[in-house]
């Protein structure tokens, strides 16, 4: 397996720099944050729900419309997702001309699903995200189309590690980079990029304790599916850990931790409290992680997280805190 090097990183910059944000980070200072973040010497956040399409998956989706041919651009792509990596697909092919299908799960907030529809995608909806992926597997069958896959080949790790190179050239003293997984093609790319700047730098994996696919392949030696998702946090419940994504993930990601849903609405309440920022579970689960499991091995530490994306209505931010 060949992983993608800083070279082919910063090419891959350069061929999508023009159609997508370089999105800012932030120090988060213990004294306007009043107790809540762990002792460490420094804690960054990379805020990529400022990206395009609203998430980090922007920039792998761009990647991989670049690699199809004539005829799949002609026939169109595919994909099933929770939201945000839907919104991703529906907004590069509205602008490359392709035609696109989204399968999802019909409890999907229907701002994405909505947003999806206004840019042009035509959107299936599903009995949960495993009907999700089913659904996108028979419209290859029977369509043709071309996946693109929410998380699974070497243009989203390859996306997500052009995420990670840019968070390196803006906080080069982060030595503990604390990411969420849903699939794993973030956390593999983000920490590629970070250990190919930084051997030394520490990559930790957060799931929640409801949809922890990657952290049960990891332990097996293998990819594993679950037989139940439950969890808040719907951006972040694959069903399964796919072959290319969990190689990526077994060589560089040091350690996983667990969140709970409710470590979760307590890290959305402190971006709406602190940054004023309307975070959906899965852009918070970094924060839970450091605030809640990790509090304690953070001391002295240069923290890094990154709040991946937001597509939430006002309703459903207000439903969940509600529980």
């Amino acid at each position: 397996m060949t992983l993608p090097d800083a070279t082919q990183i910063a090419a891959a910059a350069r061929d999508i720099a023009k159609e997508t944000i370089r999105t800012p980070v932030l120090a988060l200072t213990s004294d306007r944050w009043q107790g809540i973040l762990p002792d460490a010497e420094s804690v960054t956040v990379k805020l990529e729900l400022f990206q395009q399409a609203g998430s980090f998956k922007a920039r792998g989706v761009l990647l991989g419309l670049r690699q199809l041919d004539a005829v799949q651009r002609r026939v169109g792509v595919v994909a099933a997702s929770g939201g945000n990596h839907a919104l991703a697909v529906s907004w590069a092919a509205q602008a490359a001309g392709v035609s696109a299908r989204i399968a999802m799960p019909e409890t999907v907030d229907p701002l994405r699903i909505n947003g999806c529809r206004a840019m042009g995608a035509e959107v299936t909806l599903c009995a949960g995200m495993p009907a999700a992926f089913a659904e996108m597997d028979r419209m290859v069958a029977q369509e043709g189309r071309a996946i693109l896959h929410p998380f699974e080949g070497p243009h989203m790790t390859l996306g997500a590690a052009v995420c990670g190179a840019e968070y390196v050239a803006q906080a080069p003293q982060i030595d503990t980079l604390v990411v969420p997984v849903g699939g794993g093609g973030l956390i593999g790319g983000m920490a590629l990029a970070f250990k190919q700047a930084n051997p030394d730098v520490e990559v930790i994996g957060v799931e929640p304790t409801g949809a922890d696919s990657m952290t049960r392949s990891l332990a097996a030696g293998h990819p594993v599916a679950l037989n139940h998702i439950q969890t808040i946090a719907d951006s972040l419940s694959a069903p399964r850990a796919m072959p290319y994504s969990y190689d990526v993930a077994a060589q560089v990601v040091d350690r996983m931790v667990h969140v709970t849903d409710a470590q979760m609405r307590s890290a959305m309440v402190h971006y709406m409290d602190v940054l004023r920022l309307m975070a959906e579970p899965a852009c918070a689960a970094s924060l839970a992680a450091i605030c809640g499991p990790l509090r304690a091995d953070l001391k002295g530490r240069h923290v890094g997280i990154i709040a991946c994306g937001s597509n939430i209505s006002l309703t459903r931010y207000s439903a969940i805190l509600a529980g």
